[in-house]
């Protein structure tokens, strides 16, 4: 069976660190710490989502009353090309890293792997996480933001954000249990700006083979939420399921549609990132998780597997989808 049960790995606490956009969105007052300036202080963008990592690490070691000496092992990553601004971050810090790249769904293969790690008692903690920048991402995969070219309307906007979430042994309020790897798929679409639609085949297939093989039903769990599919994506994956016989039992939702607010923002079909699921995992789901609003759910990372050079070519965008189960212990 490909998906992997843990029995003794807990999300002791998470960190968010978001930008000025983000803030006005409807889990702006949940985010620890936000920033105005898209720079965050710093000289470039690339710089500044390197400082963003570094925020939200100090978040979470303050919260987890540790010190980074204490740390036994990073994984995480970005959009940027080696991970860099991940890498740059990891480096302030005494510990062994991982980086890691799975595109938007970085943040899923980030807690899966750091699982295994905590689970198999090779390391006792583990960080996980993922970040990604607006203006960062516009100038690697699109254009610069001094271009200024239009976006169509299934285009999404990339998250100024990053969620870091610590992995222990020691039992905490909120238990990681179950994951299961995605497998590459594609759909024969070439359009950089159709991300949501790229990915959906992934989640939908992810979802179908969890499912199949747990032989549990949606019903069972509270929130199935993807990563970044946003509004487009979201309405695709919702008519593939009905076509494949599986009722979600009103339980689907995804992070791209829950971190901004249509109505008053211009993000188009909503958000994505690294630090799209990222951030909402580390606000809004773990809050209702420690409040027992929700009891079980299901996280599937949507990750776009593309590079500027391939969409040049017009080859078509693969892409994969990670799934981590959480529970309110």
């Amino acid at each position: 069976m490909a998906i992997i049960t843990y029995k003794n790995v807990y999300l002791s606490c998470a960190a968010s660190v978001a930008g000025k956009l983000e803030s006005e969105g409807p889990l702006g007052t949940m985010f620890d710490s936000t920033e105005a300036d898209s720079y965050f202080a710093k000289d470039s963008w690339e710089q500044a989502e390197s400082e963003m990592v570094r925020r939200a690490l100090n978040i979470l070691l303050s919260k987890a009353k540790m010190s980074d000496k204490e740390v036994e092992l990073i994984l995480g990553g970005d959009l940027l090309n080696q991970c860099t601004a991940t890498g740059f971050a990891a480096m302030t810090v005494p510990s062994p890293y991982l980086g890691l790249y799975g595109a938007c769904s970085t943040a899923a293969e980030a807690l899966m792997i750091g699982s295994l790690f905590v689970d198999s008692g090779s390391f006792s903690n583990a960080i996980a996480l993922a970040s990604s920048h607006f203006c960062s991402s516009e100038r690697q995969f699109r254009f610069p933001l001094e271009y200024g070219n239009q976006r169509p309307p299934m285009s999404q906007t990339t998250v100024t954000g990053t969620g870091a979430f610590l992995l222990r042994n020691a039992p905490a309020e909120i238990q990681i249990t179950k994951a299961l790897p995605g497998r590459v798929k594609e759909d024969g679409i070439t359009d950089a700006n159709n991300m949501g639609a790229a990915m959906t085949t992934a989640a939908v297939d992810t979802i179908l083979r969890f499912f199949d093989e747990s032989k549990e039903y949606p019903g069972d769990y509270d929130v199935i939420a993807t990563g970044d599919l946003g509004k487009e994506g979201y309405e695709l994956a919702s008519e593939l399921f009905v076509k494949c016989g599986l009722d979600l039992c009103g339980k689907y939702t995804d992070c791209g549609m829950l971190i901004y607010d249509y109505n008053n923002q211009d993000v188009n079909s909503g958000g994505s990132g690294c630090g799209c699921s990222a951030c909402v995992l580390a606000t809004l789901f773990t809050k209702k998780l420690k409040k027992r609003e929700i009891k079980k759910m299901l996280l599937i990372g949507t990750g776009a597997l593309l590079s500027p050079k391939t969409v040049l070519q017009k080859q078509p965008i693969p892409s994969v989808a990670h799934l981590v189960a959480l529970e309110r212990v």
